[in-house]
């Protein structure tokens, strides 16, 4: 990933490019998300490690990061004699979308507040240096 803003706008970027730009998802989560994205139904763990062919401890990290970023949501099947299990559904597209927009607006808002700073700060300096002698 590019390190500068400026470097990262010049980047050709895919929508799951957002994945890991706004939440940090590593390759694996992107995949148990595809996954998931994909079932015609709520899946298990154990059915999402399948999927991906990992353990089913790194598949429960990974749906845990996606859980935490919101764009899963995780569900309580009881069993009738007692216990239960949980499956996981992707978030509806549309309020992962509205999410999304609302980090920017917040990001975008919080550049503009130290952009406003760094301008307040350097303009400070420029005011209170002495005009150079001829």
């Amino acid at each position: 990933m590019p390190d500068s803003m400026s470097e990262q706008l010049q980047q050709d970027m895919e929508c799951e490019g957002l994945l890991e730009c706004f939440h940090g998802l590593k390759q694996l989560d992107k995949d148990c998300f595809a996954v998931l994205v994909e079932a015609e139904e709520p899946l298990t763990i154990d059915d999402v490690a399948e999927a991906v062919d990992r353990e089913r401890s790194t598949a429960y990290r990974s749906v845990q990061r996606l859980l935490k970023s919101g764009f899963i949501q995780k569900e309580q099947i009881n069993y009738d004699q007692g216990g239960y299990y949980h499956v996981y559904r992707p978030t509806d597209p549309a309020q992962i979308a509205d999410d999304m927009q609302r980090m920017l607006n917040d990001w975008y808002a919080k550049m503009g507040q130290l952009i406003g700073e760094f301008e307040t700060k350097y303009q400070q300096y420029e005011t209170e240096t002495p005009p150079a002698e001829s």
